[in-house]
């Protein structure tokens, strides 16, 4: 091979070991065996095109043509003339695969699948990469340029990864352009026409000019010595300076995670792309399924990290030290024993593509038990793995403790350590003065720190006006959050940065936990997480119950029980609780004797004090007439007739839902009425059971919310899911099939809420439905009509 085609091949080298750091950002990596393919169909028609010989601008722009074409057979042959000639279809055709591919990739988490788009992103940036280095290198016979195209071609792919690209593609990237340059320098060596001697070895033959298939030379054995120093230079210098940080060996010393094996420390991450990421997959796929011995799963956020370091433009983890998990993990800080709380125990189950280094689990976690490298953050009670351990495949148990503080206990908490507060109540001076403005306005008349965070979220999640919305843009920089107080939509990660903040201007400790929200219901009992459920809320401390989550976000996530004000508050009220079951509820039959009857007063009314006398006992004329008691009776009549309506009207709805239309329905009625009827019902029914219905909710969710919160056995969340699966049919399906067995199901749903619930629940559910306010809602809507015809008939007629 002569050295010219020796350096085209180098190139075409050079350009493959740079693209293969782009392999971790998709999967599968077949991709990189169709850009081998191009690259080396380019660069031999570059070798053809040399040898023939035409112009060196000429040979590129050859080059370049060739590879449009192989790029319109690969990728957009049914719209090129006739398969192979790009026309204006088939560069339209490449324009939307390229705004596709934008599309995904910022619509995919690491690693993104290979859609149509991202291949052409791919494998077209891949050949225009190589045909640079190509031109420069071979064409105009100048290497040293041409490792500007393959640096950013590395470059892109360190920039995209999770952890930036590791020293293995580095190494291939830099072994690729020094093996450029060596051949380079050979092909320039054997131009020069001077003899060169090997005097490392007496009576050697010498070198000849051209003779490049000889022993090597001196010079191009230095120029290996030095390029190998200058690679080792710039691996091993890094790692020995504690103050330039891990260099490229810091994914491999510190398990990719930024995690050292004997202490060390955990590095910041930012985990807020891929959140947003996740929130817009097109798939909700299951992350993590998980059992638990609690009911109360509303309350089972999985947390992965806490983001405790706010710059004014972003929330990020602190660099702490780790060390061994211990058993048990260490008291959670500023948790009280007067704080109630509840064991929980929960086995999680990640699914193999999950892959991430930060262990999800209920905070705080007290114990954990699990195999694999893993290390726990004290600070913020987290394990991250090491060495490279993720999460992808891995089940764990972990114990958590489910605590229950009262409002009264966060109203009277004390202040906080001088040193949680210092820490976690900093704030930039960079950040906008609207910031804390607003939350000094928004809590204005609170008398201490938890009412405080009860407005914040408050405000947030239902008087401020905010609307939820994944597709806007988390925002950078210190105006972040004050645009985002001004346009007033955004996801969980604005909500909780924003509340977080605003907590720090009012001396409130506070950080932001990311993870997920417990999930939704399976028909086994189990409890699926999906990419959909990934969730960031703020965390804020009181002293005596600890970091305390509060949910901001509207239609996210469950606010917990001490931080919704209309919850009652047995420490708060204790005489208004519910008398003991030896004590009687009923009323003395007289006034007692009370202190303002003294004796001055008794002297005055010698029956004051006295109990009445018994109604039904003697005889006179103080006796009721007929007339009082026909009154008495007719009211009782009339009050017991007014609170049975909401029953009467229950049974009614129900036997109108279930009976005329879902049994007996006629030939010409429309199928899918008696499917909406049934859902109504079915909805309707898990309200009079505790069951609040979420108007926003899909039917899948709606079903799934009735079998966790009803506590539904396997038979009953089965049916639930059909009903809800016929529902969807009816609504979404082109020809809706004719529902059947809707009628069974909701009838079996509602027996096991029933079942489920406790005595007082099914006597509300029986005598006061809170369903039946919908006949209110009802009444009001014809009311508003009415009025509105009548409005209409006046001025029609002053009209006239």
């Amino acid at each position: 091979m002569s050295g010219r085609g020796r350096l085209a091949l180098c190139a075409t080298l050079a350009t493959l070991a740079a693209a293969f750091a782009l392999l971790p950002l998709v999967d599968p990596a077949t991709w990189i065996l169709q850009a081998a393919l191009l690259l080396s169909l380019q660069s031999l028609v570059g070798a053809l095109a040399r040898r023939v010989p035409l112009a060196r601008a000429l040979t590129p722009a050859v080059q370049a043509l060739v590879s449009l074409l192989l790029l319109t057979v690969f990728f957009v042959r049914d719209d090129a003339i006739g398969g192979v000639l790009p026309g204006p279809g088939a560069f339209a055709e490449f324009g939307q695969l390229l705004a596709q591919g934008g599309h995904d990739v910022g619509r995919y988490a690491i690693p993104a699948p290979v859609t149509d788009g991202i291949r052409l992103m791919l494998v077209g940036g891949v050949v225009l990469i190589g045909l640079l280095v190509d031109a420069l290198a071979v064409t105009f016979r100048s290497a040293a340029p041409a490792g500007l195209p393959l640096l950013a071609l590395y470059s892109v792919a360190a920039g995209l990864a999770r952890d930036g690209a590791g020293w293995p593609w580095f190494l291939c990237a830099a072994g690729g352009y020094l093996l450029l340059l060596l051949a380079e320098g050979r092909e320039r060596l054997s131009q020069w026409g001077r003899v060169f001697t090997d005097r490392g070895r007496p009576g050697a033959p010498s070198y000849q000019p051209g003779g490049v298939e000889g022993p090597a030379t001196a010079p191009v054995r230095t120029g290996r010595r030095i390029g190998a120093l200058t690679l080792g230079l710039a691996l091993v210098v890094p790692a020995l300076l504690p103050s330039l940080g891990g260099g490229l060996l810091d994914a491999t010393r510190n398990g990719g995670a930024g995690v050292g094996r004997n202490g060390g420390t955990v590095s910041a991450v930012n985990p807020l792309v891929a959140l947003q990421d996740s929130l817009n997959q097109a798939e909700d796929r299951t992350a993590l399924s998980y059992t638990t011995n609690t009911r109360s799963t509303q309350e089972l956020y999985l947390r992965i990290v806490a983001l405790d370091r706010f710059d004014g433009a972003s929330w990020k983890p602190s660099e702490r030290r780790i060390d061994a998990v211990p058993d048990p993990l260490p008291r959670p800080p500023g948790l009280s024993p007067d704080v109630r709380t509840q064991r929980v125990r929960s086995n999680v189950v990640a699914a193999d593509w999950y892959a991430q280094n930060w262990l999800p689990m209920p905070y705080p976690a007290d114990r954990v038990e699990l195999a694999g490298r893993w290390r726990f953050e004290p600070e913020g009670r987290t394990l991250v793995g090491d060495r490279g351990q993720t999460t992808r495949g891995v089940h764990w148990q972990v114990e958590s403790l489910l605590v229950e503080p009262t409002a009264r206990q966060l109203r009277k908490a004390p202040e906080p350590p001088q040193a949680v507060k210092d820490e976690y109540t900093k704030v930039p001076k960079s950040l906008p003065s609207v910031v804390g403005r607003t939350a000094r306005s928004v809590t204005r008349g609170a008398g201490n720190d938890y009412q405080r965070a009860v407005r914040l979220q408050d405000w947030f999640a239902s008087d401020g006006g905010f609307t939820y919305d994944t597709r806007v843009r988390a925002g950078s920089g210190s105006a972040a959050i004050a645009n985002f107080l001004e346009q007033k939509e955004g996801f969980c990660v604005h909500f909780a940065f924003t509340m977080a903040a605003m907590a720090r201007t009012l001396d409130i400790p506070a950080r932001v936990a990311v993870g997920f929200t417990p999930g939704t219901a399976a028909a086994d009992g189990r409890m699926n997480v999906g990419l959909k459920d990934a969730h960031a809320w703020p965390e804020l401390y009181f002293e005596g119950v600890g970091w305390t989550r509060f949910e901001p976000t509207p239609t996210r996530g469950t606010p917990p029980p001490y931080a919704q004000p209309n919850t009652p508050d047995p420490d708060e009220n204790p005489a208004e609780q519910l008398p003991d079951r030896g004590q009687s509820a009923r009323p003395t039959p007289g006034p007692s004797d009370s202190e303002n009857c003294g004796a001055d007063a008794k002297r005055l009314d010698p029956q004051c004090g006295q109990s009445a006398p018994s109604q039904g006992g003697g005889g006179g004329d103080g006796g009721s007439g007929t007339g009082t008691v026909t009154a008495v009776t007719a009211a009782s009549l009339l009050g017991l007739g007014l609170l049975m309506l909401p029953m009467l009207w229950r049974v009614r709805t129900r036997a109108r839902r279930l009976g005329m239309r879902a049994a007996a329905r006629a030939p010409g009625d429309d199928p899918g009425r008696a499917v909406l009827d049934a859902w109504r019902e079915l909805v309707d029914s898990g309200w009079d059971y505790g069951v609040v219905p979420d108007e926003s909710a899909t039917p899948r969710k709606t079903a799934e919310r009735i079998v966790r919160i009803g506590d539904l056995g396997q038979d009953a969340a089965e049916a639930a899911f059909r009903v809800a699966l016929e529902v969807e049919q009816v609504l979404y399906a082109p020809h809706p099939r004719p529902g059947t067995g809707v009628r069974a199901d909701v009838l079996l749903v509602r027996a096991a809420l029933r079942e489920a619930a406790p005595r007082s629940l099914r006597i509300r559910a029986l005598l006061l439905p809170p369903s039946s306010v919908r006949v209110m809602w009802t009444a009001a809507r014809g009311a508003t009509a009415v009025r509105d015809r009548w409005l209409r008939s006046l001025r029609v007629r002053f009209a006239k």
